[in-house]
């Protein structure tokens, strides 16, 4: 697990002018601290701290020291709201972790052994990654930065399923208890002949949609 902190500073001067106003003249993102025993706290982060936090991906899913005018809490990233056409980042939700309660976290996958998998070393197929994350429920202690995906031994036409999926002790895929049909596939290896079949079939549908 990577140990990630992040300062911040408790923001009163609230309201969509006041966010505009702290992204532009000070390079801050403003932000929310919520949960807990605690009422909804008014943050502000360094844009410059967060996103440099943001290019590892085990932050996404990994508990976080956050210094708010020097005392520290434990969160969690919950949603980011991005620019939608500059690479800036609007406004970010942070979850207090509270000890002994669970948390449901958004953690990526790892797949490993996709070139020699049977299916495609051998049989010359393709892999077709259809979840990159799945989400999971445990104790904070018990938080995962991502789960491994292994394929060696996945055959063409085979698929693994989120119920295939080897999950760290006291981890779980909630969605799961909602019935089979939550049990969605995660990866499979088709053949080329249907792989090239499936891009054609998307491009006809994209060009309909125009």
């Amino acid at each position: 697990m990577v140990d990630f902190t992040l300062n911040a500073n408790v923001r009163d001067d609230l309201g969509k002018g006041a966010s505009r106003r702290l992204r532009r003249n000070a390079d801050l993102v403003p932000a929310i601290v919520y949960g807990g025993s605690k009422e909804p706290q008014s943050i502000s982060i360094a844009a410059r701290e967060l996103n440099k936090a943001l290019e590892n991906e085990a932050f996404y899913s990994s508990i976080i020291g956050l210094s708010i005018d020097g005392k520290k809490e434990e969160v969690l990233l919950k949603a980011l709201q991005r620019h939608p056409a500059k690479p800036r980042i609007m406004h970010a939700d942070f979850q207090r972790i509270v000890a002994g309660q669970k948390v449901t976290v958004h953690v990526p996958l790892h797949f490993l052994n996709e070139d020699t998998c049977a299916g495609v070393k051998q049989e010359g197929g393709m892999v077709f990654r259809n979840l990159p994350e799945i989400e999971v429920s445990c104790l904070p202690k018990d938080l995962p930065d991502f789960i491994e995906v292994d394929l060696l031994e996945l055959k063409v036409g085979q698929s693994l399923h989120l119920a295939d999926l080897k999950l760290p002790k006291g981890v779980t895929i909630p969605s799961l208890a909602l019935g089979d049909d939550h049990n969605l596939p995660v990866v499979n290896i088709m053949a080329q002949r249907t792989a090239a079949a499936a891009d054609d079939a998307a491009g006809e549908g994209e060009e309909s949609a125009e």
